[in-house]
């Protein structure tokens, strides 16, 4: 069974590189989050006393 040459191992290292920075990028630019309406939320706070 051949072995590959060098050229190729880079070649293929450089496809997956190229493949991980599209992947990041397009991730990047097409996540999006949905506005939310901040009057609508309320936060109820309770206060805890820990007695160890």
């Amino acid at each position: 069974m051949p072995q590959m040459s060098p050229l190729s191992w880079w070649m293929l290292f450089l496809y997956f590189i190229l493949l991980l920075i599209l992947f990041s990028i397009m991730n990047y630019y097409i996540f999006f989050y949905l506005p939310q309406k901040t009057e609508s939320t309320n936060i109820i706070t309770k206060s805890m006393n820990w007695k160890w």
